[in-house]
């Protein structure tokens, strides 16, 4: 395990004003818990409101930094994973587990991560972005013309399965971008690929490798739906197994793939990428999460414990790779 020095203090962010508020305070407990076998964490609070704590008071977010040495970022969303919290701060500073600004604004932006994919020749289902300001009445009627259908729905910029729609009429189509644009977010619509899906993290200097792929996790969504969707991700009603049953030569796909898109979006620490993987067309790449969750129902766990590596000794590392 990375050794960390027992008077180092260890600021772990959790909570914030996205959709995955509870998520995100669920994995900030259990960094919490972790960290509290060898060092004493402090625990600061970003209400939904945006207002930040530090032993149940609030405080300015220049006097709690100050007495930080290292942030482990548990937020999940926006502000957490877009770039907002990591230009703070870089302002003040202080080094942070995961993604830099720009890097972050980049992952979570799911239409310019396909942008930039497929320039580096990965395969990703065909889709258009709707701008939020744009008459969805007449983007609908595009969609379903232009795009082969039922199309996949969701914020062009929130986390994975949040805000997601299958549609198969122009009725769906619209109700999908309304739900999705609710807020004034834009949305991304994409060709729905039938297949297994999977998700695979990257993990930082691991095992002498500068980018290490765990193994892949196979998703199994619930019988009723017939995807992935935020609520059966985090209410157990989803399962998942690691290792994955792929053959051997998609495994080895889904895990280059994965180490690829992690280092062309320039992300750092851990990442984790998500796979429809067609019987007829092989494997599609989906999107990125730059900030993995760490409750018992996320994948990266699973694929942590497949290698070996515990929760404690995960986190240690990537606290290690923030500092260095």
């Amino acid at each position: 395990m990375t050794s960390l020095p027992k008077n180092l203090k260890i600021g772990v962010v959790r909570g914030g004003p996205s959709a995955e508020y509870e998520v995100s305070l669920k994995s900030g407990a259990n960094v919490l818990k972790h960290l509290s076998e060898t060092h004493r964490p402090i625990d600061i609070f970003i209400s939904k409101d945006g207002k930040w704590h530090i032993n149940g008071l609030e405080r300015k977010p220049e006097r709690i930094l100050k007495n930080v040495d290292v942030v482990y970022n548990a937020l999940h969303g926006a502000y957490g994973e877009d770039g907002g919290i990591q230009a703070l701060l870089d302002h003040h500073g202080v080094p942070y587990t995961g993604s830099n600004k720009f890097a972050s604004a980049l992952g979570m932006n799911k239409f310019l991560t396909k942008e930039r994919v497929k320039e580096i020749g990965v395969k990703t289902p065909l889709y258009t972005i709707v701008r939020d300001g744009e008459d969805v009445y007449v983007r609908a009627k595009d969609i379903f013309k232009n795009l082969p259908h039922p199309v996949v729905i969701k914020p062009v910029d929130s986390g994975s399965s949040v805000g997601v729609t299958i549609a198969q009429t122009p009725v769906e189509v619209l109700e999908g971008l309304q739900k999705a644009m609710s807020g004034g977010h834009s949305a991304i619509v994409e060709e729905f690929i039938a297949g297994r899906e999977a998700t695979c993290g990257v993990l930082d200097n691991f095992r002498g490798q500068k980018t290490y792929a765990l193994p892949p996790v196979e998703i199994f969504p619930p019988i009723e739906n017939n995807f992935f969707d935020y609520d059966s991700k985090y209410n157990g009603q989803s399962r998942e197994v690691c290792p994955a049953s792929f053959r051997g030569q998609d495994k080895k796909e889904i895990e280059r793939i994965s180490a690829l898109v992690h280092e062309a979006l320039g992300l750092r620490h851990y990442s984790r990428s998500d796979f429809i993987i067609s019987p007829k067309r092989g494997i599609y790449f989906l999107e990125v999460n730059t900030l993995p969750g760490l409750t018992d129902e996320c994948t990266f766990p699973k694929s942590l414990s497949a290698v070996g590596m515990s929760n404690k000794d995960f986190i240690h590392h990537i606290i290690s790779l923030a500092l260095s």
